[in-house]
């Protein structure tokens, strides 16, 4: 390198430095000169706040055109993640999918369907739905939608139901496979209200206990509840299970109206408070049809919002044993918010307490969400699943049901009887069966091929006698064979059990839904086995 190079390279952060510094002052001087802050640039815009005088500064100065609305949409999902983790910015182009489970309804086909083999294939039709009326059946293939073939395409679950869904009374042409016919035969459909069922079963386990499951709190599920609750009076049920677990929340207002029926006039649901929101309490009416009924309620880790509310209800009114394992500890209450662009902005405003005074919510950090919801895992690791003990209970935050029983405070409800996860039948193999998807794959092949067999079996208990005289699990090591799964013999007598019912159960599903699917699987889930056995006894209340 020559001296004039050298001399070149140890100036040149000098000469950057002082173009910069020169842009600068270029910059106030023109700025000065029409009059524009004074040389100062944040008084521009002085009756607004920092980040509307920044947008308003690229808008009117910055060297290209920008359009500020992507900008914004941009801005504003950061400013919120840096408050608690269930505040959340919505588009206005994602408001109405996110709405849409909780109202419960949407325009569609009225069908469920599995891709199988890269082809679309109609596992179930909706009783009443549009496909339904129209002969349309379980086990039809979907080739083409609207003259477009989606068969062999690769396509994914998201883009089948985009193609389906649309806009309440538009017409959808569907061409279909059906087994035993060579030609397509093509159905005009017009879309429809079809129902989102959140209430997934409800049936009779034994002679005075029925079971219900809770799958979310939506618009339609305290409808659908009573309707359950009146199914299982009828068959004379005096004891209720009701089933919480995987069940995330919803809306508040239907879980209030659910444990309302559970409780006494002027026992207290919950209570909400914030900086800016006084206390509010929310508290039963005394006219609910099920106040007399022996309850237990089924909590996991999954268990959040909404369902905690319930839970900590019944369990601080002394009303219903909590067993399972402890919930997930969601107790933040956001108020949506319209903006006028159509988009929406989901705030936390307060905090929901149970009756006793217990903060459901548990502890996090501004703007960590992704720690927050690590959560879980840390409870994993740490062995929560599997000992009660392994959780440490603060003095500190020590309430007291009404008829003095202690509950613990610091994020989640502790179920009254404590059921670890039953792990001693899984294997390797196991959870390879479960990975590979080979367990629903077989399940739905089986169900497919024998569908005007098993359409005789119209319940669970006729379709399970049936199924067990057949060599089911003898087809499903078959098959998973042909997957190129590798059969350990030792682990496959250890996890054979619970691989029979699993197989079993789904063929149930694709063939009488939700009520053939609970029951069966039932026979292997030890926490409703456990609650079964409890209501045979003395609750400590």
């Amino acid at each position: 390198m020559t001296n004039s190079g050298n001399k070149r390279y140890i100036y040149m952060p000098m000469i950057f430095a002082l173009l910069l510094i020169s842009g600068i002052f270029i910059g106030r001087y023109f700025l000065s000169a029409q009059g524009l802050g004074g040389g100062n640039p944040l008084l521009i815009y002085p009756q607004t706040d920092k980040v509307e005088t920044i947008l308003n500064l690229i808008k009117e100065e910055y060297v290209d055109t920008i359009d500020i609305k992507k900008l914004e949409e941009k801005v504003i999902p950061h400013i919120v993640e840096n408050l608690d983790p269930h505040s959340m910015y919505i588009p206005a182009k994602n408001l109405a999918k996110v709405n849409e489970e909780l109202e419960g309804n949407f325009g569609g086909i009225g069908v469920q369907f599995s891709i199988q083999n890269d082809t679309v294939l109609v596992v179930a039709v909706i009783s009443g739905g549009p496909s339904e009326k129209l002969g349309i059946l379980p086990g039809d293939r979907i080739i083409r939608v609207n003259d477009t073939t989606i068969a062999d395409i690769k396509i994914q679950n998201n883009d089948v139901i985009h193609k389906l869904r649309g806009e309440m009374g538009t017409k959808v042409k569907v061409s279909i496979l059906r087994r035993n016919v060579k030609e397509l035969i093509d159905f005009d459909i017009i879309r429809g209200e079809i129902p989102i069922t959140s209430v997934d079963v409800a049936y009779k386990i034994n002679e005075i206990t029925g079971y219900v499951k809770i799958d979310r709190f939506a618009q339609n599920t305290y409808q659908e509840f009573i309707t359950a609750l009146a199914q299982l009076k009828e068959e004379k049920c005096k004891n209720l299970i009701v089933d919480l677990r995987n069940n995330s929340g919803g809306l508040l207002d239907i879980a209030f109206s659910i444990t309302n029926e559970f409780l006494k006039r002027d026992e207290l649901i919950f209570y909400t408070e914030g900086k800016s929101q006084p206390r509010r309490e929310v508290k039963a009416n005394g006219v609910g049809s099920c106040q007399e009924a022996k309850v237990i309620v089924l909590v996991n880790e999954y268990s959040a919002s909404a369902s905690e509310i319930f839970a900590g209800a019944l369990q601080d009114n002394d009303r219903g044993l909590i067993l399972g394992r402890r919930s997930f500890g969601k107790g933040l209450v956001q108020n949506q918010i319209p903006l006028p662009d159509g988009s929406a902005i989901r705030l936390t405003i307060a905090r929901y307490y149970t009756p006793s005074g217990r903060s459901i919510q548990k502890p996090y950090k501004f703007g960590d969400a992704e720690d927050y919801y690590k959560d879980i895992m840390n409870r994993y690791e740490h062995g929560e699943f599997f000992e009660k003990d392994s959780i440490v209970q603060n003095d500190t935050l020590k309430y007291y049901t009404k008829s003095g029983r202690v509950v613990y405070g610091g994020g989640g409800i502790m179920p009254d009887i404590f059921v670890p996860r039953d792990t001693s039948h899984y294997t390797n193999l196991y959870y390879t069966m479960r990975a590979t998807g080979v367990v629903y794959q077989y399940a739905l092949k089986y169900a497919d091929e024998n569908r005007n067999t098993l359409k005789r079996y119209k319940d669970a208990d006729s379709m399970l006698k049936y199924l067990n005289t057949q060599p089911i699990l003898q087809g499903f090591i078959s098959f998973a064979k042909s997957k190129k799964i590798k059969i350990d013999q030792k682990q496959l007598k250890l996890s054979e059990s619970l691989l029979d019912i699993e197989v079993k159960a789904y063929i149930a599903r694709n063939t009488i839904d939700n009520e053939g699917f609970y029951p069966i699987i039932h026979k292997i889930d030890n926490v409703l086995q456990r609650a079964v056995e409890e209501m045979d006894k003395d609750f400590p209340f």
